[in-house]
């Protein structure tokens, strides 16, 4: 249920940038008032990313203030911080199904407005896209502006130095703005500052700036005796010197929160030729205390009461799939001293916050540079130690090249263990994790294991700690079904050996990883024999073989899709073998699969367990 809109007069009047750009500036305030208190209404009610776009209320009402969007092209990096750029553009009134099954997407995404001109769901694409759009806009010859918001962990990936790198060369018109709101570049916001952005962005100082590059261009030693004081003036008063490097104009740093000083910088930068730079200074959660306080457990929230000021506890007994990493990352660090655990940018997601506080010397967090994190890792195999690299599934695909050049093919002992696998739920197409299995089998030399409950996962963690080459865990988002203790003890498992768990007849059912468990009603049903096939690669293949020999067809299950994954391996086998048995392949489709929560999606793709069985009953029949 939507908020009640006529609580926020301001914010009724500007459902649309039209409508904002059409109100007098001196309410701009109030109406960042509003647009803060509805979006704490909003998400309260519906869960969803939250102190980000506390943080950005006053620089989304800015920027669509002044630049013609949609016709401007604005792009939002990291796209959790643009829900207020949701509310701004046509989209009020459906916040509050943001991140449900047929609502709102938790991301700007292109398919649902025309303001949403990057489909943004990772980081640190901002820059690059928007180079590519300044270039076009050049030859378009409309006067089309191009703007970036890239926050300031966006901002560590290599891609965006990428992209500062090269708009800095081809020198196309163009504004980034870096959104620093954890203080990572500087703390040097107020009214000097914003006073020093508004001179600096001005007409008259880039008149004299530029005139005066063109006068001393024949004369190298003045020129370069000239470019070194400006470089030391405004190193006295801004930290743009990097970026100064890299051919931008540097700008900054403002508070983000001074609505009038955003406007009257932006105004002035708008036609400011060649590649710009604006450091806004913001704070995440602003405006809701608890958020100010706790920006990480406020980062993406549940149903909460925002008047008392907590979020709710999280319910049920079973520690999730994270929190067993988490807890054998630490016992296994405790046995031996060369573990090293990495992440990039992802612990508390991950389950690493306990062993970062033991283990702060073995614990490293690379920021949102998964490339490097892989790469590291190879280093420090190389060095005698026993790296694990804790990586979203999809976040690993950022990485693929490192895993292939920098570990496999040197046979490196990395371990990944690969958190989200399969169906993650509200965060939609961008963080489902459809592809692991697929890409990391066609790579020599891994070992992919599926764990199949909790229990089986901290074996396989040990398993894959103690091989002497690169190997992968795969586990979801959230608890399992299954009631099995988890046991204390570590022991490795035998590379390559699945385990039947029911002995039927006519059809075997191969299940990989955690949908084993939706998979034993069908089972039971259909008398079928039941198998927990554990590892992707190396298959037990002599497992497989003997089924064939016993059973008429077979059926294959997993959270991966379905092209190139753990059942197409089995399907291959049967064919190199010249054992010609029919074989349905359930898993994810052949599309992005859409948000909605792990169980509505699960039924939706018929891997739940009516859906399973359906699914074999009538293939059976047809």
């Amino acid at each position: 249920m939507s908020v009640d809109i006529s609580n926020f007069p301001n914010l009724a009047l500007a459902d649309t940038p039209i409508e904002l750009r059409s109100l007098p500036k001196e309410r701009l305030p109030v109406l960042c008032n509003e647009l803060r208190e509805y979006l704490l209404r909003s998400v309260s009610r519906s869960s969803g990313h939250f102190a980000s776009g506390l943080g950005t209320v006053e620089l989304t009402v800015a920027l669509h203030y002044v630049y013609n969007t949609p016709f401007d092209r604005l792009i939002w990096d990291v796209g959790h911080q643009a829900y207020p750029h949701k509310i701004l553009t046509g989209r009020r009134d459906q916040i509050h199904t943001i991140r449900q099954k047929d609502g709102l997407h938790p991301f700007p995404w292109r398919g649902e407005s025309e303001y949403d001109v990057l489909s943004v769901g990772h980081s640190s694409t901002s820059i690059g896209a928007a180079l590519g759009m300044a270039v076009a806009a050049e030859s378009e010859g409309l006067g089309r502006k191009v703007v970036a918001v890239i926050g300031d962990g966006a901002i560590t990936a290599g891609m965006a130095f990428e992209a500062l790198n090269h708009a800095g060369d081809v020198h196309k018109d163009m504004l980034v703005i870096l959104n620093d709101n954890e203080m990572s570049i500087s703390e040097n916001v107020g009214a000097l500052n914003n006073h020093l952005a508004r001179v600096m962005s001005g007409k008259l100082y880039t008149t004299i700036r530029e005139g005066g590059k063109k006068v001393l261009a024949g004369l190298p030693p003045v020129k370069e005796l000239a470019k070194r004081a400006e470089e030391h003036l405004k190193g006295m008063v801004v930290p743009g010197t990097l970026f100064e490097e890299f051919g931008f104009n540097y700008i900054g740093p403002i508070d983000g929160h001074d609505i009038e000083a955003l406007v009257e910088t932006l105004r002035n930068m708008r036609n400011l030729k060649g590649p710009q730079l604006l450091h806004v200074k913001t704070k995440k959660g602003k405006g809701y205390e608890p958020a100010e306080k706790d920006p990480i457990g406020y980062h993406a929230v549940p149903r909460f009461n925002p008047d008392e000021c907590a979020l709710p506890k999280a319910s049920g007994a079973k520690p999730t799939f994270s929190a067993i990493f988490g807890q054998w990352l630490c016992d296994m660090a405790a046995k031996d001293e060369k573990l090293v655990g990495i992440t990039p940018a992802m612990r508390e997601g991950s389950g690493l916050v306990k062993f970062s506080q033991q283990y702060p010397d073995r614990y490293f967090d690379v920021a949102i540079a998964e490339q490097h994190a892989v790469t590291f890792a190879a280093g420090l195999a190389i060095a005698d130690k026993k790296p694990v690299v804790a990586i979203y599934s999809s976040f690993l695909q950022r990485a693929y090249d490192q895993v292939i050049h920098d570990v496999a093919l040197q046979e490196l002992p990395v371990l990944f263990a690969i958190d989200r696998a399969g169906l993650v739920g509200a965060d939609g197409p961008t963080h489902q994790g459809a592809f692991d299995i697929s890409f990391l089998r066609t790579v020599p030399n891994m070992v992919i294991m599926t764990p199949s409950d909790e229990n089986e996962c901290r074996q396989m963690l040990y398993t894959g700690y103690r091989h002497h080459g690169p190997a992968a865990v795969r586990y979801p988002r959230g608890s399992s079904l299954s009631e099995a203790p988890i046991s204390s003890e570590m022991q490795a498992l035998e590379l390559g050996k699945g385990r039947i768990l029911r002995e039927g007849k006519g059809t075997a059912i191969l299940a990989f990883g955690t949908l084993l468990h939706h998979a034993k009603a069908a089972a039971e049903a259909l008398d079928a024999t039941l198998v927990d096939m554990r590892f992707v690669k190396p298959m037990d293949e002599a497992l497989v073989l003997s089924l064939a020999a016993s059973h008429d067809q077979f059926v294959t299950i997993e959270d991966n899709a379905i092209m190139g994954g753990a059942g197409s391996a089995v399907n291959e086998l049967l064919m190199r073998s010249k054992q010609c048995k029919p074989v349905l392949n359930l898993g994810l489709p052949d599309r992005f699969v859409e948000q909605g929560t792990q169980q509505e999606i699960y039924a939706l793709l018929g891997l739940d367990d009516a859906g399973i069985q359906r699914s074999i009953e009538s293939w059976l029949q047809a």
